[in-house]
């Protein structure tokens, strides 16, 4: 019998390696995402509650078929893409303002991690700290709105205003963590461009549209399938502050998911709810990568 190869041998054994450092993270991925996500799809085909001890009784489609005759989620993916379209317009336009920032003027590196300090803090205690902040009677915003002439705004008892306030709270909390992910992607651009639009004497404008922003597209791309799937996840500061209310006007998709769940009980409707707004995530994050192309660079 022949010897075995050393080459062989040897990346056999860095296999083992690198899965004794993989196994960890491997094992949480299975216990914490993948098992919950299988007995997920599998409640939201049976009707479960935590209430019972029965075990789920299979219904087949029976879920699915409710929840398309149901307006509260209809009304609920509503409310969700008003917030989402509020927070991410504002949430990219400013973390690219400020990312701009950073890169031409701000060179301080405090500076630069000043920005990262509302998103360090806890969703809960922002939530609660913008919660008081508003308040129509006792609240500083409304207090200085008062002073100046103009009537008091129920910035979280209105339904023009509940989920402007809330898109509003967690634009200012995330994005100056936006803004470093498109510094980065600033960072990345070559100086050599830029000089050489300068010698062809392109404006400041025509330089931003024509060689950042295509260049940045990647980053951009990134940046947006994030923020979108996050956006579509909100829940904390609903929980919070508004608990849905005024009449639904700020029940977001993931409030009635819990609501259904976990407050009434049917486990089964909640899953199917879940499985819903995995699929429309997915479909977001595919057509983003799809037609932005995000997997593509303009530098090479």
């Amino acid at each position: 019998m022949g010897k075995a190869q050393p080459g062989r041998r040897r990346s056999r054994s860095d296999l083992g390696i690198a899965l004794v450092f993989v196994a960890p993270a491997l094992i949480g991925f299975v216990l914490f995402y993948l098992v919950p996500t299988v007995r997920g799809i599998y409640l939201s085909f049976t009707k479960y509650s935590t209430l019972s001890l029965a075990d789920p009784k299979w219904v087949g489609t029976a879920n699915y078929e409710a929840i398309a005759k149901d307006p509260l989620f209809w009304n609920a993916l509503g409310v969700t893409l008003e917030y989402v379209v509020i927070n991410i317009v504002l949430q990219t336009a400013l973390a690219l303002g400020l990312a701009l920032l950073m890169h031409r003027v701000a060179k301080s590196t405090i500076i630069r991690g000043a920005l990262l300090l509302p998103y360090l803090m806890a969703n809960v205690i922002a939530a609660l700290l913008w919660f008081w902040m508003l308040d129509y009677q006792i609240g500083i915003v409304n207090q200085i709105i008062e002073w100046i002439g103009l009537p008091r705004v129920a910035f979280f008892g209105s339904e023009e205003w509940a989920i402007p306030t809330q898109a509003l709270i967690n634009t200012w909390r995330h994005m100056g963590y936006t803004a470093l992910l498109i510094f980065a992607g600033l960072q990345a651009i070559p100086n050599q461009v830029y000089e050489a639009a300068h010698l062809d004497g392109a404006s400041a404008g025509q330089t931003f549209r024509k060689i950042t922003l295509p260049l940045l597209r990647p980053v951009l791309v990134l940046v947006l399938v994030v923020t979108v799937i996050g956006s579509f996840q909100v829940f904390d500061t609903v929980a919070v502050t508004t608990q849905g209310g005024p009449i639904n006007a700020s029940r977001v998709i993931q409030y009635y998911i819990f609501q259904r769940a976990f407050t009434q009980h049917d486990f089964g409707y909640g899953s199917a709810l879940a499985v819903i707004l995995f699929l429309i995530l997915a479909l977001v994050a595919f057509i983003q990568m799809k037609f932005l192309r995000g997997n593509e660079s303009d530098l090479d």
